[in-house]
């Protein structure tokens, strides 16, 4: 497939950009990345995520996709023949679902919250709720790797992916924290699991640098403040 034919508009720091981007190189899917501002709105970003006029949003020919969960099961359907994404099984499949679900709705933004928290009432509180997370989800690594690599068996896959997309985040939260959220003591397998993702072929060129995401979280805070 030609580089025209598919396009993703997004911003290289998003996690749930990268989600995506990740999922295109799984399946072999030549793509053209055009960087977008979600915080600017512009008119190419109105035009195909009219609704909720955010990042990212897949352009595949003359159809527009929004929302990352939705784009990468859009990716497995469309490019059925490389790599699954999805696990084959059924229960597997609503397995991985129901934690997707959960690091969205409920681990992932208690990160973001976490890392902008001054108190330090609340940030305690909020780093035991992250922690006590991490711990679920070592227990699911352990349910549904079955054993293998990766949540996805001896492949990434959709699983991986969502929380794979949160690692750097996660990474820059410890620096400016001054902590370790991932324990080597607590979640073991999870840490052995974030260096196996964080340096697969499949992944890393799309993971951005821990460097990079701590300059644009310092460079964003140094705006908050002149504001």
């Amino acid at each position: 497939m030609a580089t025209g034919d598919v396009k993703v508009l997004g911003a290289w720091p998003s996690p749930f950009v990268n989600r995506v981007l990740m999922a295109l190189k799984i399946k072999s899917v030549e793509y053209e990345l055009i960087q977008t501002n979600p915080h600017e709105k512009p008119e190419i970003l109105l035009k195909s995520n009219p609704v909720h006029k955010k990042i990212p949003v897949l352009i595949h020919g003359d159809k527009t996709v929004c929302e990352s969960l939705i784009i990468v099961q859009y990716i497995e359907d469309v490019w059925a023949t490389g790599p699954s994404i999805l696990p084959s099984d059924a229960y597997d499949r609503a397995l991985a679902r129901f934690w997707v679900a959960y690091i969205d709705d409920k681990w992932y933004p208690l990160v973001k919250v976490l890392r902008q928290t001054e108190g330090e009432e609340e940030r305690t509180e909020l780093i035991q709720k992250v922690s006590e997370g991490l711990v679920l989800l070592e227990e699911a690594f352990v349910s549904c790797s079955k054993g293998k690599d990766f949540f996805g068996g001896d492949n990434i896959g959709y699983l991986d992916i969502v929380l794979g997309s949160c690692l750097g985040w996660l990474r820059v939260t410890e620096i400016v924290l001054k902590l370790e959220l991932l324990d080597r003591t607590k979640t073991p397998q999870l840490v052995k699991w974030a260096d196996r993702f964080s340096s697969d072929d499949a992944v890393k060129d799309v993971l951005p640098e821990t460097e990079k995401l701590l300059e644009v979280y310092r460079k964003f805070q140094a705006f908050l403040k002149a504001a």
